[in-house]
Order: structure tokens, then sequence, then C-alpha cells
């Protein structure tokens, strides 16, 4: 019979320490998974809440928009018409001057909305920077 091999104390604290390193590793990619899974389902609650106000947005811009065009193109005839007799063709180049200042207009207001993060995901993000600091 052979006789049982007996190992070194620093072989048996080897053996010790990988145990606690792969329980840790493992414990560590459990946390960060449920992490990641937490702030996924917060950002499609989030997704969802604006998807809704979104779509409710469209549908409202999109009937505004039709009304805008038949007043726009009902009030220009009108004051073409009544115009025309003193004014002539000048007439015409004065309401393309207005309705282009009011597009320039609405575009740069338009634009201010999307840069002040309205349509973002806000509370996602701040707990993504959390996260990010808490780990940086």
């Amino acid at each position: 019979m052979a006789t049982p091999h007996k190992e070194s104390p620093a072989a048996s604290t080897a053996q010790a320490a990988h145990p606690g390193l792969t329980a840790g590793l493992l414990g560590l990619a459990k946390n960060l998974l449920g992490l990641i899974i937490s702030r996924i389902e917060l950002a499609s609650l989030e997704m969802s809440e604006i998807g809704a106000n979104l779509l409710r947005f469209a549908v409202i811009f999109v009937l505004a928009a039709v009304g805008l065009w038949f007043a726009i193109a009902f009030w220009s005839v009108l004051i073409v018409m009544l115009a025309w007799d003193a004014w002539g063709w000048k007439i015409l180049a004065l309401l393309g001057a207005f309705f282009t200042a009011a597009t320039v207009g609405l575009v740069w207001y338009a634009r201010s909305v999307l840069q002040q993060g309205k349509l973002s995901l806000p509370q996602t993000m701040t707990e993504l920077r959390k996260d990010r600091d808490a780990l940086l």
C-alpha cells in the first residue's frame, strides 16, 4: 500500500485561498448581474412612460399641425385678397418673410426642448452615474 502523501502547509494555504477567491468572484458577478438587471428594468419602465407620452405628443402635434396649416392658408388668402390692390406682389413677400421667421423660431424652440433632455431617461441616467461614481 502506498503511503498517503502529505501536503505542505503552503500548498494547503494556496488551495484554501482559491475557493475564497472563486466564491468572491462569483458573488461579485451575481451582484453585478443583479445591478445590471435592475438598471435595465428601470430603463424599460421609463421607456414605457416615455413611449406613451411620446405617442400622445405625436398625435397632438399632428392634429395641431393640420389645424395650423388650414389656419395659415385661410388667413394668408384673406390678407392677400385684402392687400392686393394696395401692395400687389409685395404682400406675398411680406407673408413669406413672416412665415420664414416663425418657422426659424419654432425650430430653435424645438432644439432647446431636446437639449434640455425632456425626452431622455433622467432616473436611469442618475442611477447609472451613481453606479459609475461608486465603482470608480
